[in-house]
């Protein structure tokens, strides 16, 4: 049974990889791989739990721990999506993009990267992916090019959040959990985390040339682009939506509620704000095309599908025990912490950072590794910008791939290289500065 569990996660990762030339739609292939994972994991409980007395109310109530975090994940980024969209809706990403006046794609790819980089460690990489999908989406329309900007955007994200300690939920985890401090991760893990950004960048910048061009195939066009939004309107939107995103870290640091909660919050005040802007502008009975009701109409569902099944089937494979004997294997033929996180990195591209990470700290003592130790710190990094190497190996890269639509295989053949090479790069800046 546990073969079969395993089997179903990997022909589930190849019908999302090869969705294209399947033709399959991947949130399809995601869905349906969580739900056999988890069929497969109940019908088999008394083989994986002999010694359970109840499995079936065993696998049933983990079900519904991993389900709980799923949730939160899931409302984290619904939110988050609809506090962009509307944003987009009221032309506030127009302040950002109106400001870029290159077309240069070398300089353009480092200004991105580099916000990405700075805004990934002061939201977390998910936020920021989904806030730089709408700026590109505005910036670039021919979409080899917005294709190829979105997989360095990802890799930045990711390498922004290693280095902050809310930058990513791993990060985020080792903080709480007392294995990190926040002012020792900056300070030990910003130069390989930069480093991780900037050499793909550099690599890139050699055989990208030429301006931004028009489009080949145009996106769609804003649905409300005939509705008048004023300059006081769209400045106030834009800096509430942004201020209230900055603002989700802080309230969990103050009130300890997981992200989802602040994220809600914002979408709470932004909504009630913009009732208020455009209670007047629609006939009576009718809503305005602005209004959060209409733009929930254009919050990408199938992302959130794709999300869904993914973490569905991850979770399975934790519950049955898949990554706890990974985890095991790794600690017994592996002595050197740099091998074991450089291989916990190499892994989170393929299931997800969290268990993994989780793992880690469960089979690791702080009395082993005491805080801030360079295990701790090197985990940080590797369970953070490993992700990159795959689309689906992060939440910014989920994320990105569900609203752009990036074929798995071409950021495979087009990104996965530049991503492997900032990975072991910023690996080898870390041993170099212990």
């Amino acid at each position: 049974m546990y073969l079969i569990i395993l089997l179903l996660f990997i022909f589930g990762y190849i019908a999302i990889a090869l969705e294209h030339p399947l033709k399959i739609d991947k949130s399809a292939s995601a869905i349906l791989t969580g739900v056999l994972c988890w069929t497969a994991l109940i019908l088999g409980g008394h083989i994986i739990f002999p010694e359970a007395h109840d499995p079936v109310h065993e696998i049933l109530h983990s079900l519904e721990e991993h389900l709980s975090e799923i949730s939160g994940i899931l409302f984290f980024l619904l939110g988050a999506m609809t506090v962009v969209e509307l944003i987009d809706a009221h032309r506030g990403f127009s302040v950002i993009t109106e400001s870029i006046k290159t077309t240069n794609k070398v300089k353009l790819l480092w200004m991105l990267s580099g916000i990405t980089f700075f805004m990934s460690a002061a939201l977390d990489n998910l936020t920021t992916a989904i806030v730089m999908a709408a700026l590109l989406r505005k910036l670039i329309p021919d979409k080899n090019d917005l294709w190829f900007f979105a997989g360095m955007v990802v890799i930045a994200a990711n390498a922004g959040g290693a280095w902050s300690p809310i930058g990513d939920v791993t990060t985020i985890m080792l903080w709480i959990g007392g294995e990190i401090t926040a002012i020792n991760i900056i300070k030990e893990v910003f130069l390989p985390s930069l480093v991780a950004i900037v050499i793909p960048l550099a690599v890139a910048s050699i055989f990208i040339k030429g301006k931004i061009g028009a489009s080949t195939q145009p996106m769609a066009t804003n649905k409300n682009h005939h509705v008048q939004v004023s300059d006081r309107h769209k400045y106030l939107v834009f800096t509430m939506g942004i201020g209230l995103l900055l603002f989700v870290p802080v309230f969990k640091t103050v009130t300890h509620l997981p992200p989802f909660m602040g994220i809600l919050l914002a979408l709470g005040i932004l909504w009630l704000t913009t009732e208020i802007l455009h209670r007047n502008d629609a006939p009576a009975g009718q809503r305005s095309p602005l209004s959060v009701v209409e733009i929930l109409r254009r919050v990408d569902v199938p992302s959130v599908l794709f999300f869904l099944g993914i973490l569905l089937a991850v979770a399975a494979l934790q519950t049955a025990g898949h990554l706890t004997q990974l985890a095991t294997i790794l600690d017994q033929n592996f002595k050197s912490i740099y091998v074991v996180n450089t291989l916990i990195g190499l892994l989170s591209a393929v299931v997800d950072n969290v268990p993994l990470v989780a793992g880690a700290m469960g089979m690791y003592s702080m009395e082993q590794y005491p805080q801030d130790h360079a295990f701790w710190e090197l985990l940080a990094f590797c369970a953070g910008t490993g992700g990159s190497n795959l689309i689906i190996g992060s939440a910014a890269g989920v994320a990105i791939m569900g609203i752009l639509k990036i074929d798995f295989l071409w950021y495979l053949r087009r990104i996965s290289w530049l991503a492997l090479i900032g990975y072991f790069s910023g690996i080898l800046m870390y041993m170099l500065l212990q």
